[in-house]
């Protein structure tokens, strides 16, 4: 199974993929399972999970009072602004699980900060080792250096916002029925990506100043 565990839709004002072009596209890459998790509302994944031909997983990426937490199998949104602390305990209410993403991406303000994140380790349940919008491989290799010193398991994703970036990367990984076996076969997991092309950023800044000034929430398809 070849599954892309953080990914994004319209829903997130950075994103630039309609609900039909998110799901058209990754049936085009033969992608299996996608964790549709986008910024602070699972509106999205939900929307996806209505049309796909794909396993989606319900996530969110989470903005916490000190950075971001992606919660995976959720029901409904996680309020965001929450301590790290918090946040996992609202992601455990769902019977979700944890994944860190990006870790120590110095190009993002959003990286849940390392004081944070050596909090909660012992709540972590999956750690991104691998993020094609990650422009520094240093940053993903230290991310890998920390999840193999806690024992965690390890994803590859897109951290796609448009079109343009799905199918780049993904975790294979043995079949599962929930969030139990999930953490089982992600155990198994083997990553496989590419990184996405600078450009893509500069996509997502000018979706995000279109969302400000109000300018429509859709791009292209």
């Amino acid at each position: 199974m070849k599954a892309d565990l953080h990914a994004h839709t319209h829903f997130s004002r950075d994103a630039v993929t309609s609900i039909e072009t998110f799901a058209r596209r990754y049936e085009e890459a033969g992608i299996d399972c996608v964790a549709v998790s986008d910024h602070n509302n699972v509106d999205g994944a939900l929307a996806v999970k209505g049309i796909a031909s794909f396993r989606v997983i319900i996530a969110e990426e989470i903005k916490s009072a000190e950075g971001e937490i992606i919660g995976l199998f959720l029901q409904e949104t996680v309020r965001k602004g929450l301590s790290p602390e918090d946040t996992v305990r609202a992601i455990r209410e769902q019977n979700g699980l944890v994944l860190i993403p990006h870790p120590y991406d110095r190009l993002r303000g959003s990286a849940l900060r390392e004081e944070a994140l050596l909090r909660i380790m012992p709540d972590v349940d999956v750690i991104e080792v691998f993020n094609a919008r990650t422009v520094l491989k240093a940053d993903d290799e230290k991310g890998r250096r920390l999840a193999e010193e806690h024992g965690k398991p390890m994803s590859a994703a897109t951290d796609a916002h448009t079109p343009y970036e799905i199918g780049r990367a993904y975790t294979e990984l043995p079949d599962f029925d929930g969030p139990e076996s999930f953490l089982q076969s992600i155990g198994k997991g083997k990553l496989v990506g590419k990184r996405s092309f600078i450009s893509v950023h500069f996509i997502s800044t000018w979706a995000k100043i279109k969302w400000r000034l109000h300018l429509g929430r859709r791009i292209a398809q």
